[in-house]
């Protein structure tokens, strides 16, 4: 019994020294250079921002109130002021206020602390920001763009309850299996838009990031554990989707499993046009709908570049109640 009681102990102790370990270690605080890039105030640098945070980088998808999203996925272009949550096991995320009110917003923020955000995933106060926003290879005119249109925005004064990390997230923190990603490779000083597959690949990995919702991923880690582009990612119930949950198609050009394999290209530009199907769907439907064509045809142009995978999805919308085999 004495034995026992003292291997219970002993479970005990380490239980609470992880835990005590966990909590004091979490809050990890990480460097990262200063991207040299300075906002414009050129109309047309401004323009092109607006475009890449409305459209093909749907900034506006989750940087805005959640009871406005369907309003800036219907048309309507507010300032970002932040609102959106996400509740998954490592924690409650909230996307804050882009706006340059100096109390809630960014109004305090140098383009180079925006820049190191975006480019290196470390924040102001050095800590990590989780891979929401793959915008870390982003040409410098881009990301450029991107922080001179969040500075002509108007200041909106917009409170927001932070992020709260579950132990889970912490742990995952503290234990070091999610930290700060910078750019693979030096990002290009700046990119050629037109309708080569070049400039699909540079849209479609790094601005509207098809591939993080189109590969299957560890929710409690973000890690990629499925083939690019190759589907499968699973989205749960959440606030908008009114019970329905979904799994991503595979984007591949295998014939036999690719969803779009057998698509022509005005078939391709003509579903982008349509926006959503299903009211409830992950897919930024309407700011992609935003997206001119020429970029819509450089994105078909890239898929149907990539080696072809064969994954079955059998069934990518399930109704309320129902979830996928296995």
């Amino acid at each position: 019994m004495k034995l026992i009681l003292k291997i219970l102990a002993g479970i005990v102790i380490l239980v609470l020294g992880f835990v005590i370990f966990v909590l004091v270690t979490y809050d990890k605080k990480f460097d990262a250079p200063y991207p040299e890039l300075t906002a414009s105030t050129d109309s047309s640098v401004i323009a092109r921002g607006k475009y890449l945070a409305y459209g093909p980088a749907h900034c506006g998808t989750c940087h805005v109130p959640m009871d406005k999203i369907m309003d800036v996925e219907n048309g309507e272009l507010i300032p970002l002021s932040g609102g959106w949550e996400l509740n998954i096991p490592p924690g409650s995320f909230r996307a804050p206020n882009l706006t340059p009110d100096k109390e809630t917003g960014i109004g305090n923020y140098t383009d180079a602390d925006i820049a190191r955000t975006l480019r290196y995933m470390v924040n102001k106060n050095g800590g990590c920001v989780f891979p929401f926003m793959p915008f870390q290879e982003l040409s410098d005119e881009d990301l450029t763009a991107v922080i001179s249109y969040l500075r002509s925005q108007p200041a909106v004064e917009h409170k927001l309850e932070r992020t709260k990390l579950s132990f889970l997230g912490k742990m995952i923190s503290a234990l070091g299996m999610i930290k700060p990603e910078g750019p693979k490779k030096t990002p290009a000083q700046s990119i050629k838009a037109d309708t080569t597959a070049v400039y699909g690949e540079y849209l479609a990995n790094y601005v509207a990031n098809c591939v993080g919702c189109h590969t299957e991923r560890d929710l409690k880690t973000g890690e990629f554990v499925g083939k690019p582009f190759a589907g499968g990612f699973y989205f749960e119930p959440d606030y908008f989707s009114k019970g329905y949950s979904f799994v991503s198609p595979n984007l591949t050009p295998d014939p036999g499993t690719g969803h779009i394999a057998n698509w022509d290209r005005n078939t391709f530009i003509a579903r982008f046009k349509a926006k959503r199907v299903y009211e409830g769907s992950p897919m930024p439907w309407g700011a992609f709908s935003r997206i001119n064509e020429n970029d819509v045809i450089a994105i078909y142009n890239y898929l149907q570049t990539l080696t072809p995978v064969a994954n079955k999805i059998d069934q990518i919308v399930f109704k309320p109640g129902e979830k996928p085999k296995g």
